[in-house]
């Protein structure tokens, strides 16, 4: 059967495609009007530069290919984050900040989650050149700006910071391996696994105590005090929870919650981290933090900061609506009715010509309203009551 397609791979019908490219459009002039240019990466690199450094944690993710012509091995893109950075780093080069957006298709070897696609239609935005909170600040605004823009206004932004979790497992002296395990075991919640293995590598109490008290650190602005009392007070993290207090004190008007065990991205984020939750998912719809260190696989270090969510998802999410439809024009050499149908593509509706033979209704090509003539002029009316064929 050549019509089935892959598992977690759907075709896009045209009432979703119109939802998808109207949101689309709205979202990337939003991002404009705030200074952020696009850029459309490729969809196919050589493989080491989607996974190279930071970007490995994309590496069972990506589909791989090996390239006919140079023999090298290739990848489809998982993310569009590291090729974003990729052209920040390497191609635009600029000394000062920088702010860019993109929009495209990426793919996954596996879905995410059992209600995922392997095809998101990935949109973010990313802010380079300034590693000061006020970037942050700025991406955050940005993210939820972006949500009311959809019609599913954020109901939950969880903020975590990866600073503090690296900061307890250099104070632990873990070695790289042992780090990592913890710091999934940190992410899941994994209270059990994550003692056992502390208690595995003989880690010392009092820092086994505070590797341990991490998952437990959730909820509103009050888990920062509960993090000062419950963590060694050592630069790194006194550094980390200021940064989160000057979140909650800059975006009052947002609903943030603090989740210092939310965790991602072991060889990406370098700083805050954060997901945003609206409408009836389960999952978030957005993800985003910090990232400085991703550049240096590009050969230049990079204060970085954004976000990035599947369209697809959010406008599944938004409010249904119905776009006006298209508007059905006899097939005539009438010249008024002729400057009738380019007058109204001009002012934006769409205009079909009723070409002989339609089989069907002309609704299901998208028609709502029609062109009679009337009283001498060609006038817009509802499409009511048509025949099949009509």
């Amino acid at each position: 059967m050549r019509w089935i397609l892959p598992d977690y791979i759907q075709d896009v019908l045209p009432d979703e495609a119109a939802r998808l490219e109207a949101l689309r459009r709205r979202l990337l002039d939003a991002f404009h009007a705030r200074g952020y240019q696009l850029v459309t990466p490729p969809l196919i690199e050589y493989l080491d530069a989607l996974t190279t450094g930071a970007g490995r944690d994309l590496g069972l993710r990506t589909f791989q290919l090996v390239d006919q012509i140079s023999g090298r091995t290739m990848g489809v893109r998982a993310d569009m984050t590291p090729q974003v950075t990729r052209i920040d780093a390497h191609l635009l080069n600029r000394a000062g900040v920088t702010r860019l957006c993109y929009c495209g298709s990426v793919l996954h070897t596996r879905p995410t989650s059992y209600t995922a696609t392997r095809e998101p239609l990935q949109l973010g935005a990313e802010l380079y050149g300034h590693a000061g909170i006020e970037a942050d600040v700025e991406v955050l605004r940005l993210l939820a700006a972006a949500m009311r823009l959809a019609g599913v206004p954020a109901t939950r932004i969880d903020i975590g910071h990866v600073g503090l979790f690296h900061a307890l497992a250099d104070r632990a002296g873990l070695d790289e391996a042992t780090r990592e395990e913890a710091f999934h075991l940190t992410q899941h919640k994994d209270l059990p696994g994550l003692r056992d293995l502390l208690a595995a590598v003989d880690v010392d109490a009092p820092a086994r105590e505070a590797l341990l008290a991490l998952p437990g650190l959730y909820g509103g602005v009050d888990t920062l005090a509960a993090a000062r009392a419950a963590l060694p007070d050592i630069p790194e993290i006194a550094a980390a929870l200021a940064d989160l207090r000057r979140l909650a004190d800059e975006l009052p008007d947002l609903p943030l919650g603090f989740d210092l065990a939310d965790l991602r991205g072991f060889h990406y984020h370098s700083g805050i981290v954060f997901a945003a939750y609206g409408g009836d998912a389960p999952e978030a719809l957005a993800l985003g933090g910090r990232y400085d260190r991703v550049a240096e696989s590009f050969g230049r270090r990079r204060a970085a900061t954004g976000f990035s969510l599947d369209l697809r998802k959010l406008t599944q999410c938004a409010p249904a609506a119905t776009p006006p439809g298209a508007i059905l024009a006899p097939v005539s050499t009438d010249a008024a009715l002729r400057a009738e149908v380019e007058r109204l593509r001009e002012a934006g509706e769409a205009v079909v010509d009723a070409l002989p033979g339609h089989e069907g209704t002309w609704r299901e090509a998208g028609c709502d309203r029609r062109l009679i003539q009337r009283d001498g002029r060609w006038t817009v009316v509802a499409l009511d009551g048509e025949s099949e064929g009509e």
